[in-house]
């Protein structure tokens, strides 16, 4: 064991540097407190306690330690007995300079130990320099009484303190935290005799209160029975604030020594609780996941049913809130699950892999509880959110048009009462009865009239039956009011022709007896009607709502609109004719005197009607219709910029989803270290790029509040990016976890970093051909399914070049360890954990008996005071409450099995 280098400085007074934490440097009140005469006077009995307990081995004592080692002779007496080695032969002489050269061989040996010596000269030692003499004997006492000490993977003075707190943690009143203050009311002195010597201390007499009778006790029964010296004053101890911790850790070291016999059973009991805090940590991993899976499987269950329910609304404002809560789960509450889902599956393969790597059997989770069945219920989860999503979509789009066929509807519905008001009691008059001739004949040409305009509203009473119908396919929400308001419109069109029928069959029979008619009244009658049947349609087309989603169709209807308005010269010109036979008629009546009633009986329009309509129709609705056409065209072409804004952005993420599978899937060469290092950079700039996301998540929204449902400009869909991101980040989280795994093997299995870079070598050697195949087909295949791969034939050829003499029915056994599941092919981890199990040495059940054997003193059972005394209280408590009762003869009441308790620890049998 290569020694610890020590340095040591004396000035006023003495400070040791040491390379270990408990060799640094004192705070500067305890360098004063260097100065105390109650410490040096601890210091003088202590060290010449100890120094006696070595030199009577030889015969010999010291009486003053300042001025018994001045010539160096016990000075290298002492360290020949403590050593074992013998010292250069010392100058018998009694001159200075003789023993100057014996204090120099005694200090040059004490440098030979690796103890390096600072300021300490042999003239000092010679000269009975109090400080230096007691600073050289501490630098002893610690290289050779106190360095060598080790409690489990600590050392020297903190190795001494876990010591002293392992031994004395079950006792009451007693609580270790240093080598001063802690041992003032010696119960931690009484407590470490009482722990190896029961039978010398009775503990439970001892009372805090008396810390000079407890110190003194442990004096006189440490003296008495161990073989060690009195080193301490009781008085002394107490009545200092803080008690010399050189003295104290001298003394202490002393009953560490004494008791080391007792060692073999703590290494076993060590042994026992590392095995045991293996189990407990998996266990509690084993809950862990237990809890996390049925957390998520349980949030997919609650959440499946909301994005099965398919009833639709009958608004477009909860439709669109239905929407809005869609976007809301996509975007707070579904991303926390994915990585619960990708840390479930890490945490699921780290729990694995610690198993196998403490021999234990592997993890079977709870039925319906296995990463496949999370994985299965994801899936489910994925499509049906697909499916809703869609559905969403295609209704509301359904209540669009809905609501644009409604709108239509009533529209229509209002145009069309509006002219029927009054059409029934009209037809229904019998006027002609007591009507003149050219009444007569006026009633008749206003009949035929009316009979004209109820043709030309016939294609409406059609166009509403038709609006109806598809609501009433489309499952508008109020279409019992709409079926009721056309069935009122068809019942009342059908009368209205049945009274027509009646009212000319009248007509006719009376038209015999009347020749006149005023036929110029006809005539303006025959061309108003028409001419106002056409501009009534030019208003209401004028007026029709229209729905677009593309420029192409507001050009369309742009264009329509202006063909219309190349009708209006023409139309213009039938107005004007048609104006001019009114003139006409004021003209006849002017020139021959005629007094007009100022109605015309053959129809109730007027050339001031005609007038009025038509400035309505060509200064009022036209230029609105060219206003709204040009609105609507803005509104199309700014859905047009945001389809080639929106494609632009999604090529580049799709450009960067397939550049970093790119960067991923290619080999990763190095350390693993390195390995891990790059692939965190990897998943850092993928997290990273997740503010890219939500920013196209954003213009995604804005696309779909604008109703814009295609993207001629693009194949991309946010859909596209978002499960290619969700799936890049699993994969390089997964690929970590596997490079992480290996690190665990390596470092459990104490394999260095060449011998695993011999196995990779070996490994992808052997797998050549297919890491070829797999470089061609990278964009084509999941990056998780890129790990290397051999077949059994690849891998029995590997074996063999690393020296293995295989039979068949050996690699047959070796085939089952590495291809459990009869996959055809071997993993480049179930390859590592093969060669690492060639290579490297576990705990075994066998060994975990023999351990417990030790602490029951080779008896086949333990009892429930041997734990409790032998472990700490927690692995104690683990151990009682899992051990079962052993059944044999001569056995005490509550006595453990501890050979079962070992095999179930690795899931064997009992042996």
């Amino acid at each position: 064991m290569t020694a610890v280098e020590t340095q040591i400085t004396y000035t006023n007074s003495y400070t040791i540097q040491h390379e270990d934490a408990y060799m640094t440097q004192e705070e500067d009140w305890d360098r004063d407190l260097l100065l105390d005469p109650a410490w040096e006077k601890q210091q003088r009995k202590t060290f010449t306690a100890w120094c006696n307990s070595h030199l009577r081995k030889a015969g010999t004592q010291i009486e003053n330690i300042e001025e018994d080692f001045r010539n160096g002779l016990k000075l290298m007496l002492l360290l020949e007995v403590i050593s074992g080695e013998r010292l250069p032969k010392p100058d018998k002489g009694k001159m200075r300079f003789h023993k100057i050269a014996n204090v120099n061989k005694a200090l040059d040996f004490i440098c030979s130990k690796g103890v390096k010596l600072v300021s300490i000269g042999a003239e000092e030692i010679v000269d009975g320099n109090v400080k230096m003499t007691l600073g050289m004997i501490w630098t002893i006492i610690l290289r050779f009484a106190i360095q060598d000490i080790s409690v489990e993977e600590t050392s020297a003075k903190e190795g001494l303190l876990l010591w002293c707190q392992r031994k004395t943690a079950p006792y009451r009143n007693v609580n270790v935290q240093n080598f001063h203050i802690s041992w003032k009311d010696g119960l931690a002195l009484c407590a470490l005799i009482h722990r190896h010597r029961p039978d010398l201390i009775d503990y439970s007499k001892l009372r805090k209160d008396d810390p000079i009778g407890n110190l003194n006790t442990a004096f006189e029964v440490a003296e008495k029975y161990l073989d060690i010296p009195k080193m301490l004053d009781a008085e002394d101890i107490v009545n200092t604030p803080k008690p010399d911790e050189k003295a104290i850790m001298t003394y202490v070291s002393c009953f560490y020594h004494a008791f080391a016999g007792a060692e073999q059973a703590e290494t076993a009991a060590n042994r026992i609780c590392k095995v045991l805090a293996v189990n407990q940590e998996n266990e509690k991993l084993m809950e862990e996941y237990e809890k996390l899976a049925s957390e998520l499987l349980e949030w997919i269950r609650r959440t499946i049913p909301w994005l099965e329910n398919r009833v639709a609304e009958q608004t477009m404002r909860a439709m669109q809130q239905k929407l809005e809560d869609f976007r809301d789960y996509r975007r707070v509450h579904k991303p926390p699950r994915v990585q619960e889902k990708c840390q479930l599956e890490i945490n699921f393969n780290t729990l694995q892999t610690k198993l196998r790597l403490s021999n234990r059997p592997a993890f079977m989770p709870s039925e319906g509880k296995m990463v496949s069945d999370i994985a299965n219920a994801w899936k489910g989860l994925e499509q049906v959110e697909k499916g809703y999503e869609e559905w969403l979509l295609t209704e509301i789009r359904r209540l669009e048009r809905l609501d644009h066929l409604a709108e239509k509807f009533k529209q229509k519905c209002a145009m069309h009462e509006a002219w029927t008001t009054g059409k029934e009691d009209l037809l229904s008059q019998k006027d002609y009865e007591s009507a003149s001739l050219m009444e007569i004949r006026a009633l008749m040409r206003k009949h035929e009239a009316f009979e004209s305009d109820l043709a030309a509203h016939q294609d409406r009473v059609e166009q509403i039956a038709a609006i109806a119908q598809e609501l009433n396919e489309l499952d508008y929400h109020d279409a019992a009011t709409v079926n009721t308001r056309c069935q009122g419109i068809c019942d009342q069109w059908d009368n209205l022709g049945t009274l027509t029928q009646k009212r000319r069959d009248s007509l006719e029979r009376v038209e015999k007896l009347w020749e006149t008619i005023d036929q110029l009244y006809l005539e303006f009658a025959k061309r108003a009607a028409p001419f106002n049947n056409w501009m009534d349609g030019a208003m209401e087309d004028l007026q029709d709502m229209f729905i677009v989603h593309s420029i192409e169709e507001i050009q369309s209807l742009i264009t329509a609109h202006d063909q219309f308005k190349a009708t209006l010269p023409e139309a213009d010109k039938e107005r004007m004719a048609t104006l001019g036979i009114h003139n006409e008629i004021l003209k006849i009546a002017q020139t021959y005197g005629i007094k007009l009633s100022g109605i015309n009986p053959y129809t109730n329009l007027s050339s001031q009607d005609i007038s009025t309509k038509w400035d309505t129709v060509s200064q009022h609705f036209v230029p609105l219709r060219d206003q709204m056409l040009q609105e609507e065209v803005a509104r199309q072409q700014a859905n047009e910029r945001l389809r080639r804004q929106f494609a632009a952005q999604v090529r580049d993420g799709g450009a960067w989803v397939t550049s970093e599978i790119s960067h991923v899937s290619v080999d990763i060469a190095g350390s693993l270290e390195e390995q891990m290092n790059s692939l965190k950079q990897y998943e850092q700039n993928i997290i990273n790029y997740k503010s890219n996301i939500d920013k196209l998540e954003g213009d995604h929204q804005l696309i779909q509040e604008s109703l814009i449902f295609d993207n001629k400009h693009t194949n991309y869909t946010m859909e596209h990016i978002r499960v290619g991101w969700e799936q890049l980040l699993t994969t390089i989280a997964r690929t970590i976890n596997e490079v992480e795994n290996q690190i665990l093997t390596r470092d459990a299995k104490g394999i260095s970093q060449e011998q695993l870079n011999e196995f990779r070598a070996s490994f992808n050697h052997f797998d050549r051909v297919r890491r070829h195949l797999m470089k061609a087909i990278l964009c084509a295949v999941p990056l998780q399914k890129r790990n290397g791969m051999m077949d059994p034939d690849d891998f029995r050829a590997c074996l063999i070049s690393m020296g293995y003499d295989l039979g068949e029915v050996e690699f047959a056994r070796i085939m089952t360890l590495v291809d459990p599941n009869n996959t055809g092919v071997v993993t480049f981890q179930a390859f590592i954990d093969f060669m690492t199990r060639e290579t490297a040495e576990t705990d075994t059940a066998e060994q975990v008996m023999a351990s417990f054997k030790i602490l029951a003193s080779d008896k086949n059972y333990i009892t429930v005071e041997e734990l409790r005394r032998e472990l700490p209280p927690e692995q104690a408590e683990y151990c009682i409450t899992r051990m079962t009762r052993y059944v044999g003869p001569d056995c005490p009441s509550g006595a453990l099995d501890y050979i079962s308790f070992s095999s179930a620890l690795y899931g064997e049998s009992d042996l």
